[in-house]
């Protein structure tokens, strides 16, 4: 017979051993991996966004290299619209190839450097 501490701490381990599904990205479509989950308001939060979606920490920071929170409020807030700019999609097309766990530093497109 077990005490109370000893099936708590069974059916903690019964949890993690257990297969845990991890939330896929709306752009890549890749599992996103704990360290490189970030949340995206589609709306920014400037403009009265409050809700937020995973994002692979890669594709984020693309969008926002790409994007004016302008933009992103008023045609790409959605994913849908995302994919529909050429730069994304190009960027998209790209990073799928990639493993989910894959880093690299994003660069402000030239019309964002000059803005």
């Amino acid at each position: 017979m077990l005490g109370k501490i000893k099936r708590q701490q069974r059916w903690a381990l019964d949890l993690a051993r257990q297969p845990v599904a991890l939330p896929v990205c709306p752009l890549c479509g890749r599992e996103i991996p704990p360290a490189e989950q970030d949340a995206h308001h589609f709306v920014p939060k400037s403009k009265g966004g409050r809700e937020t979606q995973l994002l692979h920490r890669i594709c984020h920071r693309q969008i926002h290299a790409l994007l004016s929170e302008n933009e992103l409020a008023r045609q790409f807030n959605t994913p849908q619209a995302l994919l529909a700019h050429p730069d994304v999609l190009k960027f998209v097309t790209w990073v799928q190839r990639k493993p989910p766990d894959f880093f690299e530093k994003s660069r402000k497109s030239a019309q964002r450097r000059r803005a």
